[in-house]
């Protein structure tokens, strides 16, 4: 066996381990729909955190899947169109100014309600990615390392991650000192080097520890 074929069958081993998360998960469920739901952005100190809710439709085209983070950008995006084609997708967001307000916990919690009242579809169930819990009348799990686990978490956080990395990547041409097509918001050097430059920019979270010091120092972008 070649290593490729080897890899396709690891890869073809593991998505069928995380279909059948779903399927035992969703054998539970009183009818209907299994929905995913993940978020992306709760770390950065810029822009919004995302989210998205996936019902998978057609999962047998998604072999290959996996958490967000263990993909190239180019597997990522690839996915994501595959995911947009054989699912039903929803996505919400919460912004810096309400990550700001709410605190990071309950702004995710935002965009994950917004996620799912954003399908199509009302789902009977929602599995989402960590112990968290959603003000919506519909059965729901919390699975730690879900985006390991389940096929259709896994596909929201790539659809949540693909999203705001096109996001901030438009966010760059508004404020391109800070490089946020390079980072997307997250604390690198290169970020911070910037945020002691060039103080914050109306994108970035003041509630942040790097961003209100940078803000205390005077600078405002």
């Amino acid at each position: 066996m070649t290593e490729v074929s080897q890899k396709a069958s690891r890869q073809r081993i593991r998505f069928e381990k995380m279909w059948a998360f779903d399927c035992a998960e969703a054998s539970s469920a009183v009818g209907g729909w299994l929905a995913g739901v993940d978020e992306a952005g709760r770390g950065p100190l810029a822009g919004p955190v995302v989210a998205a809710a996936v019902i998978l439709v057609s999962p047998q085209e998604l072999v290959g899947i996996n958490d967000s983070k263990k993909l190239s950008a180019a597997r990522r995006e690839k996915l994501y169109l595959q995911i947009a084609r054989s699912g039903i997708v929803g996505i919400g967001s919460a912004d810096e100014k309400q990550i700001d307000e709410l605190n990071i916990y309950e702004a995710t919690r935002l965009a994950m309600k917004k996620a799912v009242l954003n399908l199509s579809h009302t789902p009977a169930r929602l599995l989402i990615d960590g112990p968290i819990r959603l003000d919506l009348a519909l059965e729901q799990k919390g699975v730690i390392r879900g985006d390991q686990k389940s096929a259709s978490i896994a596909a929201a956080s790539i659809v949540a991650k693909v999203f705001r990395d096109h996001w901030m990547r438009k966010t760059h041409e508004l404020y391109p000192a800070y490089a946020f097509h390079r980072h997307k918001g997250y604390g690198t050097a290169e970020h911070l080097s910037a945020l002691r430059e060039f103080g914050p920019s109306p994108v970035h979270r003041h509630s942040f520890a790097p961003v209100r010091e940078a803000a205390l120092s005077g600078k405002n972008a």
